[in-house]
């Protein structure tokens, strides 16, 4: 299959690469020289603008920094751009009218078209492990689900255009809460004299049970190897969490929707990296404690 590929950064240089990989013919651009060099050694095809990436495409992938450049690319590039019974992906993390209402341009247009964020981080990017959150009809969604399996080890139909921007910052908040949580009570067992890991090994088995715990756990020789044991480099960074959390609060506040321990996850996170934490893994606001 034909597929452009507009975006290649940490997470999108490896899912394109991993498209490749599928047998699919991926025409890539991004702003960035470097990054469309990189996809190229890959054995992306690179082009020079993102409409001309579009112009022959079965499929158009996006992964993009924001709702705004979201909407400038498919109204500038893509719409009316790639031919008419290409299928559309943005899986970039933005707000959910923003990826309502592009959906609902391309639809106009004639596209099929879904939104489809991605958990997982640059490791699951690289090594196609992604987990993919889908908002769309069903029938987008079905058109779109071979090219998301190509890229991760789990892709979900989340409801109607609009849902998988939901369920990813719906989960990312409980991320945030949950990662907060456990480095509090991983530090006040550490300062009541009880051993890290030996807290780990209860904690892991028993009612404390939970992701940041078990599968990333945030303090340095504990538990499973996870950034902690990199000095917090790699993983997810602190600023995509913080604008995880601002797009969460965003929705929050639109729905009237009583978020009180996402709101003080967002405020805790929000000083933290105004605090110079922003090259950090956002496990590593454990050593705020």
């Amino acid at each position: 299959m034909k597929i452009a590929f507009i975006g290649l950064g940490n997470m999108g240089g490896g899912m394109a690469a991993n498209l490749v990989k599928a047998g699919h013919d991926v025409r890539a651009f991004d702003l960035s020289e470097a990054a469309l060099a990189a996809a190229q050694e890959a054995g992306c095809i690179p082009f020079a603008g993102a409409s001309e990436a579009c112009a022959e495409a079965e499929a158009v992938v996006s992964m993009l920094p924001n709702g705004a450049i979201v909407k400038s690319v498919y109204e500038s590039d893509v719409i009316g751009k790639a031919p008419a019974g290409a299928v559309l992906l943005d899986c970039s993390t933005i707000d959910v009218a923003t990826a309502k209402d592009v959906i609902s341009a391309t639809s106009a247009a004639g596209y099929e078209m879904v939104d489809a964020p991605v958990s997982g981080g640059i490791a699951a990017a690289n090594s196609g492990t992604l987990t993919f959150m889908v908002g769309g009809t069903e029938a987008a969604f079905r058109r779109a689900e071979p090219i998301l399996e190509a890229m991760g080890k789990a892709v979900i139909h989340a409801g109607d255009a609009g849902a998988g921007q939901t369920a990813k910052i719906c989960n990312n908040m409980l991320l945030a809460i949950t990662m907060i949580g456990t480095a509090e009570a991983m530090k006040m067992a550490e300062k009541l004299g009880l051993d890290p890991q030996k807290f780990y090994e209860i904690s892991s088995q028993s009612s404390g049970y939970n992701w940041s715990l078990n599968a990333y756990t945030p303090l340095p020789g504990v538990g499973v190897e996870s950034p902690a044991d990199n000095g917090y480099a790699g993983g997810f960074a602190t600023p995509l969490m913080v604008k995880d959390l601002r797009l969460a609060m965003e929705a929050a506040e639109t729905a009237d929707a009583a978020v009180p321990l996402g709101a003080r996850a967002a405020a805790l996170y929000e000083d933290f990296l105004g605090a110079g934490n922003e090259a950090l893994d956002f496990s590593a606001i454990i050593k705020t404690y």
